[in-house]
């Protein structure tokens, strides 16, 4: 998720007002948006759900939604290997309702770069990415996205609409026509980079997250110069 709890400053009672699938095993969340709720595109909420033994399992998740919108949204891979708050979100209906946070965050966007994401850690790009191509200005910004299969890609088809041959995945557990076999590590990074002095946005799962920063300030990337949940 790339996202660490801090301070909360306010709660709010959200009802959900559509489910859809998105992949095997991820699923986007509308809900309710509160009167005057502000956030930035990368920012996060802590969220549970209004059910018995679950209002106190707060999580961190990405709103994927853009920040003038008239509703909410999460885009949420559940886990269903044990009894979590994602695994219960899998049950969720409209007319459920869930309780979330003022948004917090430290992802957010720079200029014009590299996105590094594995796997669910693409969320905190999907409203980045999305405020950016409504603008017109997705500009020549990259997107590098590493999954397991080919079936685990999020939002496969809308990120090749706003990023065209900029968006690059990277599959590691299968030989698929068309995407790059194996893992975005020092190597992969040498051979697509050319400018390591530009903003690199970096999420996913904690050894996936301190591979690529090492990797990138190795080969000169400035620390100024790399976005990620500290």
């Amino acid at each position: 998720m790339c996202h660490k709890k801090i301070k909360l400053m306010a709660d709010y009672k959200v009802k959900v007002l559509a489910v859809k699938n998105v992949t095997h095993n991820v699923h986007s969340f509308t809900i309710e948006k509160p009167k005057g709720f502000t956030y930035k595109p990368g920012q996060a909420t802590d969220l549970s759900i209004l059910k018995e033994k679950w209002e106190k399992e707060k999580r961190p998740f990405t709103f994927t939604s853009l920040p003038n919108g008239d509703t909410l949204e999460f885009t949420i891979k559940s886990y269903t290997d044990h009894d979590g708050v994602t695994n219960q979100l899998t049950n969720i209906k409209p007319g459920d309702s869930f309780e979330i946070s003022d948004a917090w965050g430290a992802i957010e966007y720079k200029d014009e770069g590299v996105f590094l994401a594995g796997g669910a850690g693409v969320t905190p790009f999907i409203a980045i990415l999305r405020d950016l191509y409504s603008q017109d200005k997705i500009g020549s910004n990259k997107l590098f996205f590493s999954n397991k299969t080919t079936k685990d890609i999020i939002l496969k088809d809308e990120f090749k609409k706003m990023l065209g041959n900029n968006f690059i995945n990277i599959i590691s557990e299968e030989n698929a026509k068309g995407f790059y076999h194996g893992r975005i590590d020092k190597e992969f990074l040498q051979k697509n980079i050319e400018d390591f002095k530009q903003p690199f946005y970096v999420c996913g799962p904690d050894a996936f997250m301190a591979s690529i920063l090492k990797a990138l300030k190795e080969l000169g990337a400035h620390p100024d110069s790399l976005v990620f949940e500290k």
